[in-house]
């Protein structure tokens, strides 16, 4: 992937701590991670901004199941990882 220098000024605090997290990869890569990051969010965020438009706000009850539904697939998550574990024991 092409890439391209840049000059950035952030807070000498946060580059002291950003220094300190990036270690191996490199203050390069952690930057380029979380602008990424940021850019999904913002993206995540129009999408649901527009789905909210065309199609109403989530209700209390589609909140609910959305939730119960991610409880099932967590334990079902959680039961893969104890099986492995057992296996690998």
């Amino acid at each position: 992937m092409a890439t391209k220098k840049i000059t950035v000024t952030i807070p000498e605090e946060l580059l002291e701590e950003i220094r300190d997290a990036a270690t191996e990869r490199g203050i390069s890569a952690y930057v380029t991670e979380a602008v990424r990051q940021k850019r999904d969010r913002d993206l995540l965020i129009e999408l649901s901004d527009w789905l909210e438009e065309e199609y109403g706000p989530v209700t209390d009850e589609e909140l609910a199941a959305a939730y119960a539904e991610l409880e099932e697939v967590d334990a079902e998550h959680e039961r893969r990882r104890a099986r492995r574990s057992g296996e690998a024991a």
